[in-house]
């Protein structure tokens, strides 16, 4: 499965998992993006613990599932953000302010819109999850 946007594949997985009362997914393929957005996420509370499987292949990841998601997807284009307009770009993505979080791909590594106005640094976004 030749998939060309591995961060879309991955939150497709997590919400059709959600919507089926599902209490884990298999994300296949994965890659290290694709594990810190995940880390990011478990951070934020919205899944519980996850294992990366290496198959010798694309890898796979295993995601528990809380059902606590309402609502993820990826952002394409990947936008920049200064470090400070992460207000407007939540305004835009996500259903209230406080509510949910945009995941920022930064200097500083994949870090929630949060942790990254905290550690003033910019980046760019990759994807929300609320």
């Amino acid at each position: 499965m030749p998939a060309k946007n591995l961060i879309a594949n991955l939150f497709s997985t997590i919400i059709n998992a959600e919507k089926r009362n599902l209490k884990e997914c298999l994300v296949i393929p994965s890659s290290n993006l694709a594990v810190q957005v995940v880390r990011t996420i478990q951070k934020g509370r919205y899944i519980g613990e996850f294992e990366v499987i290496d198959d010798g292949l694309g890898g796979k990841l295993r995601v528990q599932l809380m059902g606590r998601i309402n609502g993820c997807r990826s952002v394409n284009p990947r936008f920049s953000v200064r470090k400070d307009g992460y207000g407007r770009w939540e305004r835009q993505f996500l259903p209230a302010v406080g509510v949910g979080i945009l995941i920022v791909s930064t200097s500083k590594g994949v870090l929630s819109h949060t942790e990254a106005h905290e550690m003033n640094v910019g980046g760019r976004l990759v994807g929300y999850i609320y």
